[in-house]
């Protein structure tokens, strides 16, 4: 039996290996669920309109996963990363989700997460070195 030979991936074959994955996954789930995916991000711009918090989030299948959610550091405690939050959840209630998932960073905002009704699901120790990586979880339903 031939053990095949490993090689670097190119965008195509990456590509290629995503689209197998997807299609592999499609063929379990309902067709309501199946095609279910979009990015949904948000900025806030000051008066000179420069971005000074953001986030990024995808909504696949009944959940939506917070990527990025970011604010300058001058501009914090101005409630910016709630508006942001809220409004992520807001949509996610509105298309129908049951959760949100997240991650972050001891280094970073867990105790935010936690005021706004996340729920911690895991921690992983010295991730990077000297810190701890968080995975967060809240239910919408």
């Amino acid at each position: 039996m031939s053990q095949g030979t490993m090689n670097p991936s190119t965008a195509e074959d990456s590509a290629y290996v995503r689209h197998q994955l997807i299609a592999f996954n499609a063929a379990h789930l309902s067709e309501e669920l199946k095609h279910r995916y979009e990015e949904l991000n948000f900025n806030i711009k000051n008066e000179a309109g420069e971005i000074v918090a953001g986030v990024l989030s995808t909504l696949c299948w009944n959940w939506l996963e917070l990527d990025i959610l970011w604010v300058d550091k001058q501009q914090r405690h101005r409630g910016y990363g709630s508006r942001l939050l809220l409004e992520v959840e807001r949509i996610a209630r509105e298309k129908g989700c049951d959760f949100i998932i997240l991650n972050t960073f001891s280094f970073q905002a867990p105790e935010f997460y936690k005021k706004h009704g996340y729920q911690l699901m895991a921690t992983i120790e010295n991730a990077p070195t000297g810190h701890r990586h968080y995975y967060f979880k809240k239910d919408l339903t």
